[in-house]
């Protein structure tokens, strides 16, 4: 069985019905300057409760396809 992804990120949008918009920051290094430099990708996931709201830090999980975008899940809310 394949391990299962899993990021942290903040809500940026909960206006969806069960689905949730979570930004994900990750830091690298650039490889000629060596600053620091923030890259952040969107994720679409799903929120079975639908009470998590914009600001939240949350724990998502990979899962299998559950509409276009959506292929992640809500783990937990940190």
């Amino acid at each position: 069985m394949k391990k299962q992804k899993v990021l942290e990120g903040i809500v940026v949008s909960d206006k969806m019905t069960k689905t949730v918009v979570v930004k994900v920051i990750r830091k690298i290094r650039h490889p000629k300057y060596q600053k620091l430099v923030e890259k952040w990708k969107k994720y679409y996931a799903h929120d079975e409760t639908d009470k998590i709201k914009e600001g939240s830090k949350v724990k998502i999980i990979q899962s299998r396809p559950l509409s276009k975008l959506k292929s992640w899940r809500v783990e937990t809310v940190l």
